[in-house]
């Protein structure tokens, strides 16, 4: 019997509290570089396992390691002086039944594919070394992951956490980082790389966006230049958002310049001059860093679609609240569920909806809506599987 709770948050809705901060890890940022190889592996053996034996077999591809390199970027100009390292970790099926199955290959041609697809400046081989020690998962997982159960068991005790809607300050955050490393920006500003780090603070009615922009040092060729694409980054971003709000914009870019160092890179992202990253040091799946919401520590980019509760319920809880939010009279609403290691992973151990209503609409009014939804979701849980494999659902 599904255990669903749904109570009264006694809390304040976020936009109507004082302080509010926000961040993104743009997709250039070392850590956001790691979970996209991760995911795109992940994707990758999903696809294989798929096409040759019918079926998803066990892995988890989310320990993915970016070891910084070395550089000297100059105006209009600059080197590689040590090349990027990552390291493809984790674990997968090697072997079914008489068959091997080629993960080093398949997972270094995915992680390839996905750096030549996102970081255009990075030439893997010169720029990026990649390479891959991934080992075979244990026994007592593979057994929890059979994908032949009418409907997989939890592969950990664990919980997923969402909630909705995004605040218009955490939209700003998000929208700001996806422009900047939109096509049609890259074309009108091509010396902006993708390692792009926003962060917002929101005090009362006032906005200050930190903007952290890679510039590619070939591509500007005098501080006076770079200083001017500074502020014309500055104020694409207020020109585009700044008559979208009900609240004052400020945008500061790459506040830790001074008189004798800028923010260039050769590449484009911090990684080639020594910031490493990791996989789930980063945005969670909703592609945001949220310390005023509630949020899992989980490292979502790699791991299994099919059994790890630690993805699954994360991406499961956000779709439910983003379809509790569109009910009438909710005004903000976070979902937690939490399964056991070895049960279905359509009965969760617990479901919890805290609800925050519009007006005077109560939340025993709008219970039986709200339950329906979480039920409708939790039963069909295994479209979240299918959803990941496609490439329709991001997990940062």
């Amino acid at each position: 019997m599904m255990n669903i709770n749904i109570e009264s948050s006694t809390t304040e809705p976020l936009r109507k509290q004082d302080i509010e901060i926000v961040e993104r890890k743009g997709i250039g940022h070392p850590d956001s570089i790691c979970d996209g190889i991760a995911e795109s592996v992940s994707r990758s053996l999903s696809l294989y396992y798929k096409k040759n034996f019918g079926r998803i077999l066990h892995h988890n591809t989310d320990q993915v390691e970016l070891v910084g390199g070395r550089s000297n970027p100059v105006f209009g100009g600059g080197d590689i002086l040590c090349p990027m390292y990552v390291l493809l970790s984790g674990r997968a099926t090697m072997h079914y039944g008489d068959d091997s199955i080629p993960i080093h290959r398949i997972a270094i041609e995915a992680a390839k594919t996905y750096v030549e697809e996102n970081l255009q400046h990075i030439k893997v081989g010169s720029h990026m070394i990649i390479d891959s020690r991934m080992g075979e998962g244990s026994l007592s997982l593979q057994d929890t992951f059979d994908e032949d159960l009418v409907m997989p068991h939890a592969n950990d005790t664990s919980f997923g956490v969402g909630f909705a809607p995004l605040s218009d300050t955490e939209q700003l955050v998000l929208d700001v980082e996806k422009l900047l490393n939109s096509q049609a920006f890259k074309k009108e500003f091509p010396s902006v790389g993708e390692d792009i780090k926003v962060m917002g603070l929101r005090i009362k009615d006032d906005i200050l966006l930190t903007v952290a922009a890679a510039f590619i040092s070939p591509r500007v060729h005098t501080r006076e230049e770079y200083n001017r694409l500074k502020g014309e980054v500055r104020e694409e971003i207020i020109q585009t958002f700044g008559d979208t709000l009900h609240r004052r914009l400020t945008v500061d870019i790459n506040t830790a310049d001074t008189d004798h160092s800028a923010y260039l890179t050769v590449t484009g992202t911090s990684s080639e001059m020594g910031d490493d990253g990791s996989v789930g040091r980063g945005n969670r799946v909703n592609g945001l860093i949220t310390p005023y919401r509630p949020m899992s520590m989980e490292a979502a980019a790699g791991k299994n679609p099919v059994s790890h509760v630690g993805k699954i319920y994360n991406l499961l809880s956000r779709k439910i609240a983003d379809e509790i939010a569109e009910i009438d009279g909710i005004e903000e609403v976070e979902v937690y569920l939490l399964s056991q290691i070895g049960h279905p992973i359509n009965d969760p151990a617990e479901a919890c909806a805290r609800v925050i209503t519009s007006g005077d609409t109560t939340v025993s009014e709008l219970e039986s809506d709200i339950e329906e939804v979480m039920k409708r979701n939790i039963e069909h849980v295994k479209q979240i599987t299918d959803l990941v494999v496609e490439g329709k659902l991001t997990v940062f």
